[in-house]
């Protein structure tokens, strides 16, 4: 017969004493410890619509539906397919977007119940409508940048149309006909995706 080890024994005279290391959950409440992660949160005031969350996410429990027509953007989270991996808050942009929270019960009948839904506003391209970025991922940047945002009219013209000091009807470029100078091109005071700011910079308005 062998004789326990001392490390042995004392691990048992500890659980003689402090009692069994598992809870009584459910008949008592469980309170999972500090490092725990749980059901990811995203926090409304934090988020801007940025989808690097639904990037990372390995089970793709993210969806994220953009309508143009309606300038909308939502996201979705489906908790019954998240595995807790928490990759969205390690890689918010903001790092305040998305949070494991400590809820570990998430059982239900009804899978709607367990999906959670964002929307935000979109910025469109004025010229081809195609979808630039979510206006609070934008006015956040422009918070970021600071003074460097200065150099990047998108983020420019979105902070000046949310601060109401920029012009709210700006004219049209002129036709060939008329007497203005042809290098005129009002289209670079516009909100542009890349291409279409590509070619107010580079072409003129009559394709030169």
């Amino acid at each position: 017969m062998k004789y326990p080890k001392l490390r042995e024994l004392g691990e048992a005279i500890r659980a003689l004493i402090k009692g069994p290391y598992t809870s009584k959950y459910p008949f008592e409440p469980h309170t999972p410890p500090k490092k725990f992660r749980g059901k990811p949160i995203p926090d409304d005031e934090y988020c801007i619509g940025c989808m690097a969350c639904s990037e990372v996410c390995p089970p793709d429990a993210i969806e994220v539906v953009d309508d143009p027509e309606k300038g909308i953007r939502k996201i979705y989270r489906y908790y019954d397919r998240c595995i807790f991996c928490g990759q969205c808050e390690a890689n918010c942009t903001t790092e305040k977007g998305v949070l494991m929270s400590n809820e570990f019960d998430l059982a239900a009948f009804d899978r709607n119940q367990l999906r959670c839904e964002q929307e935000f506003e979109l910025v469109l391209c004025e010229k081809c409508g195609a979808i630039i970025g979510a206006k609070k991922h934008l006015l956040w940047l422009v918070k970021k940048l600071g003074p460097l945002a200065y150099g990047n009219f998108p983020l420019l013209l979105t902070a000046q149309k949310e601060l109401k000091t920029l012009m709210p009807d700006i004219p049209p470029a002129p036709h060939p006909s008329s007497e203005s100078p042809p290098h005129v091109r009002s289209d670079i005071l516009r909100i542009l995706c890349p291409k279409c700011r590509h070619e107010a910079l580079i072409f003129d308005q009559y394709g030169r």
